[in-house]
């Protein structure tokens, strides 16, 4: 039987992805969570498994990374715990009607949350409250990976400039968001974005968000997203999450994108809580 709070820690991916065992979130000492915090600097991708936590539990832990702050979709927030966004929850309507945009969400591309925003989202958390028999993963990759994988040309093309990002990007799919929150102004961010704590360079990135690249003509920048879009995946650098009852995963947004799978047998729950967190209030 292990003991609490004597953690295990082993990488789950080449380059991304790192579990820690043994602990439980809810009596972490300093020591311990900063043991759990440098791993996920490591790993981009931290999993936490065996958890029983009530939402304050959840709540608190997360808060160790940041700020916890509301996601701008109303209609998925917990109803009186508004920090909290509900996952798989209400997926059918009142007729039976499965209700794509909460069955899919996530699952329409890779991406990275909170570039639309100009003060982006540090990380994001989830905690697995129920699990379908089967599909229902989460892939993940680096924007490490991604950044180095680039050739140099594009390195030098892209060092200095900035993407212009907002909620829904050219698509404007903005499903999720009453009609009143709508109304983004877009923000800036640079493209090669160097991590504030690992010191690392990022392709920073998210093909569902980004209007142009700032500086150039429409044609040419929507010739540019279209390339990183095929080159920002590099396979040595993804991790593909199974998830179980009871884990939580937080993922470093500043170096790393997401997606899921969309593919779990819509009559299952598939239900998590699910914070976005900053650096700061400001």
């Amino acid at each position: 039987m292990q003991t609490k709070n004597r953690p295990e820690v082993r990488r789950l991916g080449t380059q991304i992805g790192i579990e820690v065992r043994g602990v439980d979130v809810k009596t972490l000492d300093d020591e311990t969570f900063g043991v759990l915090y440098r791993a996920w600097l490591d790993g981009n991708i931290l999993v936490v498994p065996d958890q029983e936590l009530e939402i304050e539990d959840f709540l608190c832990y997360s808060r160790r990374f940041g700020v916890v702050v509301p996601h701008p979709s109303k209609m998925t927030r917990h109803p009186d715990h508004p920090e909290i966004t509900l996952l798989g929850v209400n997926k059918f309507g009142p007729d039976g009607t499965l209700d794509d945009k909460i069955y899919r969400r996530g699952a329409e591309g890779w991406h990275t949350d909170g570039a639309y925003d100009q003060d982006p989202f540090k990380a994001t958390q989830l905690y697995a409250l129920a699990v379908p028999s089967t599909g229902g993963d989460t892939f993940f990759a680096s924007m490490y990976a991604a950044y180095e994988g680039l050739p140099q040309r594009l390195k030098q093309r892209l060092d200095g400039r900035n993407g212009v990002f907002t909620y829904g990007g050219r698509r404007k799919a903005q499903a999720l968001l009453d009609p009143e929150d709508r109304d983004w102004t877009p923000v800036f961010h640079p493209i090669i974005r160097t991590h504030p704590e690992t010191g690392r360079k990022a392709l920073y990135f998210d093909p569902g968000k980004i209007l142009k690249i700032e500086g150039l003509e429409d044609q040419e920048s929507d010739a540019l997203i279209d390339e990183l879009a095929s080159r920002m995946i590099q396979p040595a650098g993804e991790y593909r999450h199974q998830w179980r009852k009871g884990d939580i995963v937080i993922w470093d947004n500043r170096c790393s994108y997401h997606k899921a799978a969309g593919d779990y047998p819509p009559e299952e729950d598939r239900i998590h809580w699910r914070v976005s967190i900053k650096e700061t209030s400001a």
